[in-house]
């Protein structure tokens, strides 16, 4: 489903959090004090996101080529992943956010998928944001594994609706709006199919320093943009 050109709030954003070793970097402290930093601010994002009507978010949280870093800082962003997720589980149902997760769950450690499903079966009734993380995540490894989804399910040549019936959260409409922290203005590998038609933005602030004024910011350029989808306004 597609947002029409009178939506004022979008229905999906997309984040990709930059930020967090950098945050740490200019205070003299370890990468990983970033990480719990940017934590904190992606609770506040997603607080502010359900607070502004935003009914789908995806947030970038490790993606498949992230395991190129240090075996140490892998190793940290793995344990984090599986004590948080569960760590988290009343926080989220107190704030009705649904946890749904998107990527090549199989490939992550075990106590990361034990994390995982506790947390998606926790949340899978609330109704005041879906907030889908995307773990070992690549838009290029999405659209191959969707690809092959349906090949194996006997296809012998593909169509658009053919992709987009096995991504990883088919029914999650597509991302209207990726936004990116820290100055980047690359997509990374994120959404490629779904970013088709989004609205990109870019924002100066760190990461870990993100909230409620930055999602206010979102919504208001959001606003400020015409909507096509390939055709001519009016």
């Amino acid at each position: 489903m597609l947002a029409t050109m009178e939506s004022t709030v979008p229905t999906h954003v997309g984040f990709i959090m930059d930020g967090n070793g950098r945050w740490a970097k200019k205070r003299g402290l370890p990468r990983a004090a970033g990480h719990i930093e940017g934590l904190k601010s992606l609770k506040r994002v997603i607080v502010s996101c359900r607070d502004h009507h935003i009914p789908f978010i995806t947030l970038y949280v490790f993606s498949t080529e992230n395991w190129k870093r240090s075996q140490q800082e892998v190793g940290y962003l793995m344990h984090l992943l599986a004590c948080k997720l569960p760590g988290e589980i009343n926080f989220f149902t107190q704030e009705h956010v649904r946890i749904r997760v998107r990527g090549d769950v199989a490939g992550l450690p075990e106590a990361v998928r034990k994390a995982i499903g506790e947390t998606e079966e926790a949340t899978k009734a609330e109704t005041g944001i879906t907030c889908c993380l995307a773990i070992n995540y690549g838009g290029q490894d999405e659209i191959v594994r969707a690809a092959n989804k349906a090949i194996a399910s006997g296809r012998r040549s593909l169509s658009a609706e053919d992709i987009q019936g096995n991504l990883d959260l088919c029914d999650v409409p597509p991302v209207d709006m990726i936004v990116r922290s820290a100055g980047e203005h690359r997509l990374s590998n994120f959404l490629l199919w779904d970013s088709a038609y989004a609205e990109l933005a870019s924002y100066e602030k760190l990461w870990p320093d993100w909230g409620e004024r930055e999602v206010e910011q979102l919504c208001e350029d959001y606003r400020g943009r015409t909507r096509k989808f390939g055709g001519l306004k009016g």
